[in-house]
């Protein structure tokens, strides 16, 4: 039975993202919503541009419709199934203002920093309240050890920067063709075990509906893309796993399992800290991905060490919740 849930909740999903994409596709492309490639960005890149993006919302859509169809027929769905949409829709709605400013109104920065965080802490805040609403704990703990610690109100911290940093984590590696498409379908796909290791049959269903939602859309993202997933697509999967880890009570094996997101952020956190302090750069260019691309690796080479990088981490963060 649990192996017959998993496969149809993944061909599901698969089946939606590839059935609308060779419909969506073009329309984008009618559309004139190409990606605008920024110049100081890797010369290989150039070639991109023009290529249609905003196909996070291909993405949404086989989410949030193989997730009703599924946790209706094999699970009853709960608050926390509802807490999984409105995060993945609300950060979605962000990205895809963002990129409807990219590409319609030709502004390439999207929407401002500030509007953006804005706009993640209201949907965080929201989050929040049903959250508290149903007095869901507010402990973190730590892996490996039996310690534990209840935040409190200070939860609220806790639980925005982990939504609006796993965002922009996920939104920062989305740079090459099919990257996050790969490590997002395993990272999800750690996290569906888990879920269902915990009985958390409704969560589990969300999350392999992303998996197969991610699948399809990579049959278009893988390279050379014919689509990119845009801010709608990453940001929403940054929120998406976010909320997954919190809802699990496995907040901080998250750091493990979305290493790779976590190695991204960090490397441009570095890189602006070396700079502007010592005047000199770390890495030849951040986010890291770009770092391999400007050394001589492939595009093609990056992006398969970054997806098994992240399948170590998914299998270790698998081992350390279920077996240690």
């Amino acid at each position: 039975m649990l192996e017959q849930v998993i496969f149809l909740t993944i061909f599901m999903g698969f089946l939606i993202t590839v059935l609308i994409s060779p419909i969506f596709i073009p329309f984008l492309r009618r559309l004139k919503f190409g990606q605008s490639i920024r110049e100081e960005g890797p010369k290989s890149h150039q070639k991109k541009s023009g290529t249609p993006t905003m196909g996070g919302v291909m993405i949404l859509l086989s989410i949030i419709v193989t997730t009703f169809v599924m946790t209706g027929k094999f699970a009853e769905p709960t608050v926390k199934t509802y807490l999984l949409l409105l995060v993945t829709f609300g950060f979605g709605l962000l990205g895809f203002l963002d990129d409807f400013i990219k590409v319609v109104m030709k502004r390439n920065l999207g929407l401002t920093s500030r509007q953006k965080l804005i706009g993640q802490i209201i949907v965080s805040a929201i989050f929040y309240f049903i959250f508290k609403q149903n007095e869901f704990s507010t402990e973190v703990s730590i892996p490996l050890t039996d310690i534990s610690f209840d935040l409190g109100w200070f939860y609220f911290l806790f639980v925005t920067f982990w939504l609006v940093g796993f965002s922009n984590a996920v939104n920062l590696t989305d740079g090459l063709d099919g990257l996050v498409s790969g490590t997002s379908a395993i990272a999800f796909g750690a996290f569906a075990v888990l879920a269902w290791s915990l009985s958390q049959f409704e969560i589990a269903i969300f999350s392999v509906s992303v998996v197969g939602a991610v699948l399809g859309f990579l049959v278009f993202n893988a390279h050379p893309a014919k689509v990119f997933m845009g801010d709608t697509g990453s940001l929403a999967l940054g929120g998406a796993i976010a909320t997954i880890a919190i809802l699990l009570k496995l907040e901080i094996l998250l750091i493990i399992i979305g290493f790779v997101f976590v190695m991204e952020t960090l490397s441009v956190i570095l890189q602006v800290i070396s700079f502007k302090t010592t005047g000199k750069r770390i890495f030849r260019m951040s986010p890291l991905h770009h770092h391999y691309e400007l050394v001589g690796w492939s595009e093609w080479r990056v992006v398969v060490t970054f997806w098994s990088v992240g399948l170590l981490c998914a299998i270790l963060g698998i081992y350390i919740e279920v077996w240690l």
